[in-house]
Parts: C-alpha cells; sequence; structure tokens
C-alpha cells in the first residue's frame, strides 16, 4: 500500500469516462493518479474546458416528425434555463487530458490480469510484460474492457456486451456545406435537431465554435446484421434503404446527401449488456462509464452519467487521506450509482424505440408522442447533485 502521504489511483481507459475522473482528482494533492490506455490522445477546470474544446450554446432542441402523417411537423421546442453547448467529443477529451503530467499517462499498455490480494499493493499486469502497483483501480475501459470482466467474474451473464437493436452512424460536415444541402433556415439559431421517421432517426447539431455540423442516423438493426457484427460500410443504396419508408420530403433527399459527405462512412451497433451488472465493484477495484452501465445514446446520458460517475468518486476518495478502508468507498459508489444508472439504460432503450416510430401502441402518432417522451429526462436533469454526494457520504458512513 501507500505510504501516509499519498493514495495511487490507476485509472484504466484513457476515454472520456477516465479522462473526466482523472482530471477531476487532480486537485487533491494526497492522490497520485496515473491513467493507462493502449492508444491516448494527448490532452484546467472542467467549468473552462468546454469552451476550449470549441462548445457551441444551444438555444433548444427541436424535434420534428420524418414519416407518417404528420411529417414535417414540430413535436415540441425545448428551451432550458441554463443552455447547454454541443461539442465534439474528441476535442473534449484532449483538452481533459492536457492538464495531466505526461508522466502519468502511460500509452500502450493493455491490461491482461489483476491481482488484489487483501494486503498489499494491487498489482497489474500488462500485455509488454510491465507492471503497476496500486492502491485502488478504476476501470474506464468499456463495456468489453477487463477491468469489467474481473470485478463481475468472466461467466457472469452480464458479461459478455450484446446488441441492443439500433446502429448509428455519423456525418461531420463544414457548416457552409451543411446550409448549402439541408437549407439555411436550420440554422439561423444554434438549435439541436431530431427528426422521427419510420424505423430510423436523424439528428443534427454545431460543433468546433460553429464550423462544423454533426449529422447522425440511428437506425433498428434487421436480418442484415450477422451475429457479432458490429459495424456496415454504409454506401448510397445503404442510405437510400435505411429511409426508404420515409415520406417524401426535402429533408430526407438532404439526409442521404450529407451522410454521404463521409468519405468513409460506417454504422456501428449501439451496445449494452442484457442484464444489469450485480455490483460496481471489487474491493479496491471499481468500474465506471459504459464499463459499469453501457447504455444506448437515446436520452443523451451516456458522458453525463460517466460525469456523474467522476463526481461521486471524487467526493468519496477526498474522505481518505491515506489508502485506509478504500474497499468501503467503492461500496459506497456501487450503492448510490448503480440503481440510478441501470434505470437510465432502460429509459433510453424505451426512449430509442419511440424515436425510431416503433414506441408500443405509440408509432407514428403525433399526439402519442408528445405525450409519452417528455417526462422520461424529467429524472435525470432534476436530480440535485449535492444531494446525490451527500448520499454517498452518508452510504459510505453506513459501512
Amino acid at each position: 500500500m501507500s505510504s501516509d502521504h499519498s493514495i495511487r489511483i490507476a485509472i484504466i481507459g484513457g476515454g472520456l469516462a477516465g479522462a473526466t475522473l482523472a482530471n477531476t482528482l487532480l486537485k487533491h494533492g494526497h492522490l497520485d493518479v496515473n491513467i493507462f490506455e493502449s492508444a491516448l490522445e494527448n490532452g484546467g477546470p472542467l467549468t473552462d474546458v468546454i469552451e476550449r474544446a470549441g462548445g457551441v450554446t444551444m438555444t433548444s432542441s427541436r424535434l420534428c416528425m420524418a414519416s407518417g402523417p404528420s411529417a414535417m411537423s414540430v413535436l415540441f421546442d425545448l428551451a432550458a434555463e441554463q443552455r447547454g453547448k454541443v461539442v465534439h467529443r474528441a476535442t473534449l477529451l484532449a483538452e481533459l487530458l492536457k492538464p495531466l503530467d505526461a508522466a502519468k499517462k502511460h500509452t500502450n499498455k493493455k491490461l491482461n490480469r489483476i491481482d488484489d490480494a487483501e494486503n498489499g499493493p494491487i498489482k497489474l499486469h500488462f500485455d509488454d510484460g510491465t507492471t503497476f502497483d496500486a492502491d485502488a483501480v478504476v476501470g474506464a475501459d468499456g463495456v468489453r474492457g477487463f477491468v469489467r470482466n474481473h470485478v463481475l467474474g468472466k461467466d457472469d451473464p452480464a458479461v459478455p456486451a450484446k446488441p441492443a437493436g439500433f446502429w448509428d452512424s455519423r456525418s461531420l460536415v463544414p457548416l457552409q456545406k451543411a446550409k448549402e444541402l439541408l437549407g439555411e433556415e436550420y440554422f439561423e439559431v444554434n438549435r439541436q435537431y431530431g427528426w422521427v421517421g419510420d424505423g430510423v432517426f436523424f439528428m443534427h447539431d454545431v460543433l468546433d465554435g460553429g464550423e462544423t455540423v454533426q449529422f447522425v442516423l440511428c437506425g433498428m438493426m434487421d436480418e442484415e446484421w450477422g451475429e457479432g457484427e458490429w459495424s456496415k460500410d454504409l454506401d448510397r443504396a445503404a442510405v437510400e434503404k435505411a429511409v426508404e419508408t420515409w415520406t417524401e420530403t426535402p429533408v430526407k433527399k438532404s439526409i442521404i446527401d450529407v451522410m454521404l459527405q463521409s468519405a468513409d462512412l460506417k454504422a456501428f451497433t449501439e451496445q449494452h449488456h442484457d442484464r444489469d451488472a450485480p455490483t460496481y465493484s471489487k474491493g479496491r477495484v471499481c468500474i465506471m462509464g459504459d464499463a459499469a452501465h453501457s447504455m444506448t445514446p437515446w436520452q443523451g446520458s451516456g458522458a453525463g452519467q460517466a460525469i456523474e460517475d467522476a463526481m461521486v468518486l471524487e467526493t468519496l476518495l477526498e474522505e481518505f487521506k491515506t489508502s485506509g478502508e478504500l474497499t468501503a468507498a467503492f461500496k459506497a459508489y456501487d450503492q448510490v450509482r448503480r440503481p440510478r444508472t441501470q434505470k437510465i439504460v432502460h429509459s433510453s432503450y424505451g426512449t430509442g424505440l419511440i424515436m425510431c416510430g416503433r414506441g408500443e401502441g405509440i408509432g407514428l402518432d403525433i399526439d402519442k408522442i408528445r405525450e409519452a417522451l417528455p417526462g422520461r429526462w424529467a429524472f435525470i436533469y432534476g436530480q440535485d447533485q449535492a444531494e446525490h454526494k451527500k448520499e454517498a457520504l452518508a452510504a459510505l458512513k453506513m459501512l
């Protein structure tokens, strides 16, 4: 175990979850943070990092119908009191990683074994033959990552990642070109648009300080997806087929044009685990982000929940000035984060069905969609985060 002067934290995975946790733990001098990733991008406070990453303030979100008898009608506009920002994920990741000491960022490190004796350091073994001793390990290496397997046990039915039944594809287009293809009217304000179609959903928003538009096409998987197939190349014929049952509108044609601006257009399955993880911790090892609760993107909560994970872990780890009872900290983390995140996993899946016009008893009926959707976000955005941190500390005291 570490000396009384520091607690050595090893974060496995340099994606958004791991980078956010590393960034937020930097201000605590008693925590010695190291991050390990097979390929790590080189990346201040989280409140500033969005600005440096080119975040664009969204005045509102507008959801429209693209199929059915109400095609081209607006479902509703959402305008938050506190306006959110949309940012390119890779740019945000780079900014989060910048403050980390280069010596604490370990690249080309693929974890293959964890020796976590009850007493003494946890020894991490990597494919290159090197090892690393830590007091605590946080797995942020994804739903198919090594740490999830270690925490749950390789035979646990929640370990294998399985397709959620949806695919998505993304195309990044310069703003001026996007205006030409989609129409100037969709960029008069910084608004996120979503389009409910027959079996397929389409959305677009502005990134990179207003220079780039992100287009996302999401659909229901069909029999053409083979078992174990996680991605497909998309050409014009494939995109046209995806929207072939949509009502004929100007937006339908524009979707095909904007998506094909990507020279290497691919569709990827949305991952999930078909059974909820029974725990997010094992001794002094825990999992966060997709490694704990991989979710479909339909409620835009995957990144947000990873950030909440980091917030709670920081709150708990701040309590320990020595390596102490880190097992208790991770148990408290599991107690407060697992119920919330798994509720969102299931809610997001149901929201995806509605967005693709396949909600049970809802279909493409605009009135039923208006009734079904709004309340699905209330429990996510309405949470009092200060109270959530207090809940974690209260759980820690009970252990």
